[in-house]
């Protein structure tokens, strides 16, 4: 067993651009970060014998990547006839405005104010194009905006930020709630357990070949991050920053902002529901 097999969903190995599954194609952006990995994976998804395709977070405003995307699909023989979006973070987001016009096409996202031309994405709604069927799941928590696309012919679902390839995200307090992510992590261990999805496609970092494990894994550590806070505080540790150097103590200071969010969503969850003083 590799090193990566044994992760929690099982990472799969390799150059993270490129075909991922029969419909998806991965463009790799070139904004690599602490908070990016690798950088933002922008998705193609298509029917294989079809002539359109959806694209999903367009990612950063880099007219290079932007147009590695576009070649990407022309040299497959499709034509970008929708865009959408995870979120609405500038990673996934801020080259969606300049991508619909050098494609001509939608961007749609739960978010009105991120919507050109297109409609907004619901609960239930089932996006086709040219044969390919993507379903709406809402997964709100990172962001209060955030949603994931089932691809139920590749037994697959693209997650952006709630799963990523690596590591574990963060709960953007205040927009992002914990309470609500965690309703998101079951939401999605129901598809792999009632659906049958086994592959997760991720915003950031390697494709995820277990996607059961990597939700199971996710919901653990949330509780063990979770418990870890409240002893924190029972410790005398009061303040975000306090509770954070206690907490991730073995984690990348440059991560510690990230972290103090995602604390900050830790607190007002355990305050909601009795189990620290407000």
């Amino acid at each position: 067993m590799t090193e990566a097999a044994a992760l929690p969903g099982q990472p799969r190995g390799g150059v993270i651009s490129g075909a991922a599954t029969a419909r998806a194609h991965c463009v790799l952006a070139p904004n690599p970060s602490a908070m990016t990995l690798d950088g933002t994976n922008t998705w193609i998804v298509a029917e294989p014998d079809s002539d359109l395709a959806v694209v999903i977070d367009p990612g950063p405003l880099d007219e290079g990547h932007l147009q590695a995307v576009i070649d990407t699909a022309e040299r497959a023989g499709k034509r970008i006839a929708l865009t959408l979006l995870t979120h609405g973070h500038p990673d996934h987001a801020d080259g969606a405005a300049r991508f619909a016009e050098l494609t001509r096409s939608a961007v749609r996202a739960l978010d009105p104010a991120l919507r050109l031309g297109g409609e907004g994405l619901a609960a239930g709604d089932v996006i086709t194009a040219g044969g390919l069927e993507l379903r709406v799941v809402p997964t709100p928590g990172h962001t209060a905006d955030s949603l994931s696309f089932h691809l139920p012919a590749d037994r697959a679902v693209l997650t952006g930020d709630t799963i990523l390839g690596r590591g574990t995200t963060m709960v953007a307090h205040p927009d992002g709630r914990l309470g609500d992510y965690l309703d998101s992590l079951r939401r999605l261990r129901s598809l792999t357990v009632d659906d049958g999805v086994s592959t997760v496609l991720p915003g950031h970092g390697p494709v995820l070949n277990d996607a059961q494990g990597a939700v199971e894994f996710y919901l653990a550590h949330r509780a063990h991050r979770l418990a870890q806070v409240e002893t924190a505080v029972e410790a005398g540790h009061r303040t975000p920053a306090e509770v954070v150097a206690s907490v991730y103590a073995d984690v990348d200071r440059s991560l510690w902002p990230a972290a103090e969010l995602s604390v900050r969503a830790q607190l007002d969850y355990l305050g909601e529901h009795g189990l620290i003083e407000g």
